[in-house]
Order: structure tokens, then C-alpha cells, then sequence
């Protein structure tokens, strides 16, 4: 994906799924969740084992989110990541999101095959420091 597209994923997005959002403040996915609220994204928080993160109402899945998503930003290992592309599918998400480290050629290929936009390995922080807060 060119520079520009996820520049304009960016600055077009204004909901956010964080799968695999902790409570650990030393996880990756607790301070970019953090990130993205002081981006002025709304973000909510995915993952089965809270009830919260940071202070917001925790769902078990993205399909569980009662607004529309505009990214699942996804903190899961990259075998993981199938379910949930089904999810973010179902909730008519529009971009699927995975983080550094995240790669899923299959799960890239079924969300681009149901319309979604698919980043993949590369840090949603890091891309928003990039090429939208400059």
C-alpha cells in the first residue's frame, strides 16, 4: 500500500477497533490505544479477558462494537488473525490494520476480497507520525 493511501486511511478514520488491547501498561497495544485516543480517534478496546482498558468499555469482539469501524488494528499473533477478519467482515469494518509483526498473506486476501483496505506489519503510531502529524 502507497504512502498516500494510508495517509488518507488516516485522516478519513475516526473509529477504531484495538484487538488484543491490554491493561499492561508496558504492552504495545495500551500505549498506542492511548496514542490514538490523544490522536482524537474513538477508540475502542477488543479483547474477551476485560471489561475496560484506559478507562473505556471493553468488547469481547469487533463484532460486539455498536458503531461502525472504521480500522481493527489488530495485537494478535499472526495465526490468530483469520477470526477476526471474519468479525471486522461482519461488523462492515473498512480496513484491517496489522500491527509489526503481524503478517497473514490468507487473512490479507479474504479482507481485500470482501472490500476492506489491508495494512500489514506495519505500526499504526508509527504511520500516523509519518504522514499525518507533521
Amino acid at each position: 500500500m502507497e504512502n498516500r493511501e494510508i495517509k488518507n486511511i488516516l485522516q478519513e478514520a475516526k473509529t477504531i477497533a484495538v484487538v488484543g488491547a491490554s491493561q499492561k501498561p508496558w504492552r504495545d497495544s495500551n500505549s498506542i490505544m492511548q496514542f490514538l485516543i490523544d490522536m482524537g480517534y474513538t477508540v475502542f478496546p477488543v479483547n474477551p479477558a476485560y471489561t475496560e482498558v484506559l478507562g473505556v468499555p471493553c468488547y469481547a469482539s469487533v463484532k460486539d462494537i455498536p458503531e461502525p469501524i472504521d480500522i481493527v488494528d489488530i495485537f494478535r499473533n499472526s495465526e490468530s488473525v483469520i477470526p477476526i477478519v471474519h468479525d471486522a467482515i461482519a461488523a462492515r469494518a473498512k480496513t484491517i490494520w496489522m500491527q509489526l509483526g503481524v503478517v497473514n498473506e490468507t487473512a490479507a486476501k479474504l479482507a481485500q476480497d470482501a472490500g476492506l483496505s489491508v495494512i500489514m506489519d506495519k505500526c499504526i503510531a508509527i504511520e500516523y507520525r509519518l504522514h499525518v502529524q507533521r
